[in-house]
C-alpha cells in the first residue's frame, strides 16, 4: 500500500473513484497499473482452483434443496471471487466471521461440507467447531456477526497475538445498527478487523438504490474514519489484491478496514425466493458475461500459467467433492436433542435447565413406546 494511505489524512480514507479492477470482462489485464500489488501465480492458480471447488459444491448445494435433503440453501454462484478471496487473504490463526450465505467461503476454509450444512439442513446450529477452524458460526440476522468481529479483533490486538478477523456482510446488511455500532467501535479502538461487503445489488428483493443514497458503500466506511475500498468483486486478482492490502493494514496495526466487493447473486436468495419477481433475464446475464472464473482462467492460459491439464484436474476435483458431498448427505445424521443446550451458557440458567429436563422426559417416554 502507498504513503498516502497511512499519512492520516482525510483523504487516505477515501475509497477509489472507480471500483479497483486489475482484469477486464473477459480476462485481459486493465490498461494501467492499479496501486495494489499483483497476487502471485501459485495464489492466483490456488484462487481457480477453489473457486471451481466452490461452485460445484455450491451448485450440488442447491440440488440438495430440490432434493429436500437441505431445508434451505442460500446460493453464492457468481460470487466465487469474494468467497475465496476472503478466506485466502487471511492467516490460519485469523477468525472469520460469516453470514448465511457463506458456505462456499467455509469449505474453502478447510470445513467439511456436510458440518457446513447441519445447519441449513436443521441438524445443528453449528455443526463445525469454530475453535478449531477459527470460523465463527454462520449468521442469519444481518450484522451481529460484525460486533462480534471488532470485539474478538480488539481483544487479539490487546492480547498483541497479531490476528485479525474478517466479517462478511451484504449490501442489506449495511442498513443495520449493529453494522455500523461495529464500524464505530472498530476505528475508535483500532480493532484489525477488515469488513467486507460484499454488494449484489439487493437486499432480498430490495435494490441498491432503496437502500443508501450514499455514494457508495464504502463511503459509510469513511465517516467513521475507517480506511475503505471499492473493488469489482467479479475480477478474482482485484479481489485478492485489496483484501490482502485490507489484511495487511489491520495485522499492522493501523485498524480496520472496509472492502465493498461489486458483485451479483445469480441464482436467488434462497430457493423460498423468486428473483424474476424483482429483476430481469437481461441483467442476470450481462453479469454472467463477468464470470470470476472464466475470467481468471483466461487470464491464466495467456500469461502461461495454467493450461488444459490443470483445468481438468481442478474439474475432476469438483466433481470428486460434490460426489462425496452426495453420498454423505444421504446418510441420514445421528443427532443428539439434548445437545442444544450445551452452549447457550457457560452456567445453565433455570429455565434452560427446566427445558432440558422437559426434553428429556419426553425423550424417556417416546423411547418407552419403541
Amino acid at each position: 500500500m502507498t504513503d498516502r494511505q497511512h499519512d492520516g489524512g482525510p483523504e487516505a480514507l477515501l475509497p477509489s473513484e472507480r471500483p479497483v479492477r486489475f482484469l477486464t470482462d473477459t480476462g485481459t489485464a486493465v490498461r494501467g497499473r492499479p496501486r495494489y500489488p499483483l497476487p502471485s501465480p501459485e495464489t492466483l492458480r490456488r484462487a481457480y482452483r477453489a473457486m471451481v471447488v466452490g461452485r460445484r459444491f455450491d451448485t450440488q448445494a442447491t440440488a440438495l434443496t430440490k432434493q429436500g435433503r437441505l431445508a434451505v440453501y442460500p446460493s453464492s454462484r457468481g460470487q466465487e471471487a469474494c468467497q475465496v478471496g476472503a478466506v485466502l487473504a487471511l492467516e490460519d490463526g485469523d477468525w472469520l466471521f460469516p453470514t448465511y450465505r457463506e458456505s462456499m467461503a467455509l469449505v474453502t476454509r478447510g470445513i467439511e461440507p456436510t458440518e457446513v450444512l447441519a445447519l441449513l439442513r436443521g441438524d445443528a446450529h453449528c455443526g463445525y467447531d469454530p475453535h478449531r477452524h477459527h470460523v465463527a458460526p454462520q449468521c442469519t440476522p444481518l450484522a451481529t456477526q460484525t460486533v462480534h468481529a471488532a470485539g474478538l479483533a480488539y481483544a487479539e490486538r490487546r492480547k498483541g497475538s497479531g490476528r485479525i478477523a474478517l466479517a462478511c456482510v451484504g449490501d442489506g446488511a449495511t442498513s443495520e445498527g449493529d453494522f455500523h455500532e461495529a464500524l464505530n467501535f472498530a476505528a475508535v479502538f483500532k480493532a484489525p478487523v477488515v469488513f467486507l461487503v460484499q454488494n449484489n445489488q439487493y437486499a432480498i428483493s430490495v435494490p441498491l438504490d432503496r437502500q443508501t443514497a450514499a455514494p457508495s458503500l464504502a463511503h459509510k466506511g469513511v465517516g467513521y474514519g475507517i480506511r475503505s475500498e471499492r473493488v469489482d468483486g467479479n475480477d478474482p486478482v482485484a479481489m485478492l489484491a485489496v483484501l490482502s492490502a485490507a489484511a495487511e493494514h489491520a495485522r499492522s496495526g493501523h485498524g480496520p478496514f472496509l472492502v465493498e466487493a461489486h458483485t451479483y447473486r445469480l441464482e436467488s436468495h434462497t430457493n423460498a425466493d423468486d428473483a424474476t419477481r424483482y429483476r430481469t433475464d437481461a441483467e442476470a446475464e450481462e453479469w454472467r458475461r463477468r464470470d470470476p472464473i472464466a475470467r481468471l482462467e483466461a487470464y491464466l492460459r495467456r500469461r502461461g500459467h495454467l493450461g488444459d491439464e490443470d483445468v481438468a484436474e481442478a474439474s475432476a476435483a469438483a466433481e470428486e467433492f460434490a460426489a462425496r458431498l452426495r453420498t454423505a448427505m444421504n446418510a441420514d445424521p445421528e443427532l443428539a436433542p439434548l445437545g442444544m443446550f450445551d452452549h447457550v451458557y457457560d452456567v445453565p440458567t433455570p429455565q434452560l435447565d427446566e427445558q432440558r429436563a422437559s426434553l428429556r422426559s419426553e425423550l424417556e417416554a417416546e423411547e418407552a413406546l419403541t
